[in-house]
């Protein structure tokens, strides 16, 4: 006999952001510089990930939406560096000389 329970339990539950996170990012994209186009698309993932957790029953879509847009927040500096510098691809490795020509 195994001491090892005859099912496996469910995966850990992912991160779940504050309740009032969706409300709090969407006051900062208004603010952003990028306001004009990340406004409407935050709002539109919102309306999908709403649409889907009413069918599933389930708030993952909405906390996946919420982790996504705080990604992209908090990558954004980055970007806008990377943007700002020109460019420089300069220690990028062509992936051609990596694998060879391709046909």
């Amino acid at each position: 006999m195994s001491a090892q329970p005859d099912h496996t339990p469910p995966p850990a539950a992912p991160y779940a952001p504050a309740p009032g996170a969706p409300a709090e990012l969407l006051a900062h994209l208004r603010t952003a510089r990028r306001a004009q186009t990340w406004v409407p698309a935050f709002e539109r993932d919102w309306a999908k990930a709403l649409d889907d957790a009413r069918h599933t029953f389930s708030l993952t879509p909405l906390h996946e939406v919420v982790r996504t847009w705080q990604l992209r927040v908090a990558a954004a500096p980055d970007v806008d560096a990377f943007m700002d510098s020109g460019r420089d691809e300069a220690d990028f490795v062509n992936l051609d000389d990596l694998l060879g020509a391709r046909e």
